[in-house]
């Protein structure tokens, strides 16, 4: 498995889950240097980098981007797949794809975590599902053709109330009928929602298509009480051999928390 690291650019909102808020070259260069193997981008939309500087900087570094995310498209661009406004879907929509083709330039996933939406308190859980299927599938066909993958990320349901644990995930891929669309379990949120996270990697199996690696107190691994040691065998068992990926806050610091969090995740990948 390889180890990659949350970070964004310096245009993000203060509140993005990162542990870098950076020039992305700056931030590459720190990343590199303590060995991580690539980056996760947090964008808001597809044109908040330039790709040909981006791809240098990856070149130098000797990075990959194996996901894009798209947390900062429902929190600063405040648009989500189940919004009753069909313009907003609509523009939901729009940015997704866009970080879909920006995604096929760099060989990376794209992750769908709260700009999938929320169940209105009129509305009922089969309408806001009607929606974000419809919505999805669009861009999943899009992102088919372009030979990119999109993950489910459950969150917990103190941040959004649809798709909360992995179980959920897996039965909307049922529906959603889209093979190029997986789970990402996050241990954060897993740590909340799901009984057993082992077992929940065990439930979804060949669908893992990445994960998001934080600590029950979402900061660096080894700084809660989570048993990354046994999540990482379980991730094996499964045969999962991609990224694990430290979504985790700045705490006590960025450079520590992102030294912290290499070291411990190898320690649990090696002993």
């Amino acid at each position: 498995m390889r180890i990659g690291l949350a970070i964004a650019p310096e245009t993000a909102s203060p509140l993005a889950f990162v542990v870098f808020r950076d020039r992305l070259e700056t931030t590459m260069e720190k990343v590199s240097r303590l060995g991580y193997d690539g980056v996760e981008l947090a964008l808001r939309d597809s044109n908040e980098i330039d790709v040909v500087r981006v791809r240098q900087a990856l070149i130098q570094y000797g990075l990959e981007i194996p996901v894009i995310s798209s947390g900062r498209v429902f929190a600063e661009g405040k648009v989500w797949f189940t919004h009753p406004d069909k313009l907003v879907r609509r523009q939901a929509v729009e940015t997704m794809k866009g970080l879909v083709r920006l995604a096929a330039e760099f060989g990376s996933k794209v992750n769908v975590g709260r700009v999938r939406g929320f169940i209105g308190e009129s509305e009922s859980h089969e309408i806001a599902e009607e929606r974000f299927l419809e919505c999805m599938r669009d861009c999943a066909d899009l992102a088919g053709e372009l030979s990119v993958e999109m993950l489910i990320e459950p969150v917990n349901r103190y941040e959004i109330n649809y798709i909360n644990s992995v179980t959920d995930a897996l039965e909307v891929l049922d529906k959603l009928a889209r093979p190029n669309v997986t789970v990402m379990p996050d241990v954060f949120h897993m740590n909340i929602e799901d009984r057993s996270i082992t077992a929940s990697l065990k439930q979804a199996g060949a669908r893992v298509g990445y994960v998001h690696f934080a600590d029950s107190n979402r900061h660096a691994p080894g700084q809660g009480h989570l048993n990354f040691a046994e999540i990482v065998n379980v991730l094996k068992e499964i045969g999962y051999n991609w990224y694990v990926t430290a979504e985790i806050l700045p705490y006590p610091d960025p450079d520590t928390a992102a030294a912290n969090a290499i070291g411990f995740i190898r320690h649990s990948m090696y002993g």
